[in-house]
């Protein structure tokens, strides 16, 4: 750690500021206002990182009716498509068309737990750049340590998810389930721009992403493990991220006291370090894109089913999505800055192909019932040879339900009387 006093507040000859000095006094009142807006004390600044991001995403035009009817329609046209190629049954109590703000405001809640550990230590980092002895004579200052850095994940914050807003195409495009349970939304000013560089007919993509967004509604909203395994899976991965002081201190340095807003300058590039031997981090990453993937790939599959025969360009749509996903869209730099992981469903092909495997052997509703419990669900391993674990999952049960069931009196007697 650098002998230099925290937060570029050093003076000639190395001393520390007096904090009754008045120029020292409106810079710290200056800081304070900037960080005021705390909310509910906890280490990120979520009113900032609303507000920054509403500032950054700047005009957010509104859908107009003929776009909400729209919208409404193509969901419930896409449930209708989806009924016979999934035993699940539709999860959209709601189909809204948001803006980009709604998008934000209607996340945020999903945002939470997952960036709020990663910045917890982010505030500890900052809190370990003023030696002991000197926390003492900065008096009001220490105060605002945890405020700096509430700030500073929060300014990063409301400029990822404002990069996020402007390009995501519903409420599920991530492959996460961010928005409430049970709505499924539609972004029509992102829509109309991510068509005009696809080329396709605008109805036909709108149907193409609600087809999407409602196979997502039904995965999480009739899997009752799903939400918390996936979220928990991102939030186990973020858990062991470690934060890199010396690359803090030295972006810290760079703060100009007299200079609130150089703050902004600020990244958090860099400052999360995840090494890759340790074996945890390794495992749980392992986890993490294994659940992604067989998520994205059992939406590809039953959407490829529904639209094959009823939208002419559905092959050149589902490649382009699939694309989309495998390369890290939008999605990317935002986890990558917030969580330190780059949100990528690797092996999207096996796992599309692992799915299409399983409706061959076992029809759709024995496809489906393997989402019934998480042990039941393939392995990264499985990824190779789809036919073997579709043949393995039929094993001697005429539905994986039973495998579940609790045996009759007499047979659990005649189970105990074997043993």
């Amino acid at each position: 750690m650098s002998d230099n006093p925290p937060f570029g507040f050093g003076l000639p000859g190395g001393g520390l500021p007096d904090p009754n000095d008045p120029q020292m006094r409106m810079i710290m009142a200056q800081l304070q206002q900037m960080f005021a807006a705390q909310s509910g004390g906890g280490p990120v600044n979520w009113d900032l990182a609303r507000q920054l991001a509403v500032q950054e995403l700047g005009e957010d035009p509104q859908p107009t009716q003929a776009e909400r009817d729209a919208v409404a329609s193509a969901l419930q046209l896409a449930d209708h498509w989806l009924d016979p190629e999934s035993s699940l049954p539709s999860g959209a109590q709601q189909a809204v068309a948001w803006t980009r703000n709604e998008w934000v405001y209607n996340t945020l809640d999903v945002w939470r737990p997952l960036c709020e550990p990663l910045a917890a230590r982010m505030v500890s980092a900052l809190g370990d750049l003023v030696p002991e002895e000197l926390r003492a004579q900065l008096g009001p200052m220490t105060a605002m340590i945890g405020s700096l850095g509430g700030a500073m994940f929060g300014q990063q914050l409301g400029s990822a998810l404002a990069k996020l807003a402007s390009e995501v195409l519903s409420a599920g495009d991530i492959g996460l389930p961010l928005g409430p349970a049970g709505v499924a939304a539609l972004l029509p000013a992102n829509l109309a721009a991510y068509g005009e560089g696809l080329e396709t007919d605008a109805e036909e993509l709108r149907l193409y992403v609600a087809l999407r967004e409602a196979a997502h509604q039904r995965l999480f909203g009739h899997v009752p493990w799903l939400r918390a395994h996936v979220l928990g899976a991102v939030e186990s991965y973020a858990s062991g991220i470690t934060i890199d002081r010396e690359a803090v201190e030295e972006a810290v340095g760079r703060i100009d006291p007299s200079n609130p807003e150089s703050m902004q300058e600020l990244s958090l590039e860099g400052m999360f370090a995840t090494p890759e031997d340790n074996p945890q981090q390794q495992a749980a990453l392992r986890r993490l894109e294994t659940i992604l993937a067989l998520v994205e790939g059992w939406v590809c599959h039953v959407v490829d089913r529904a639209c094959a025969s009823r939208l002419p360009d559905s092959g050149r749509l589902g490649e382009a999505f699939r694309r989309r996903r495998a390369a890290g869209g939008p999605a990317e730099q935002t986890f990558s800055t917030l969580v330190g992981l780059q949100l990528r469903p690797r092996r999207l092909r096996e796992a599309t192909a692992l799915w299409t495997a399983l409706a061959e052997a076992r029809g759709v509703e024995g496809r489906d019932a393997i989402w019934e419990h998480p042990d039941l669900l393939p392995t990264d391993d499985d990824f190779a040879d789809p036919e073997v674990f579709a043949s393995r999952t039929l094993g001697d049960f005429t539905d994986i339900s039973d495998l579940f069931s609790e045996p009759a009196d007499g047979e659990q007697e005649k189970k105990e009387g074997d043993e």
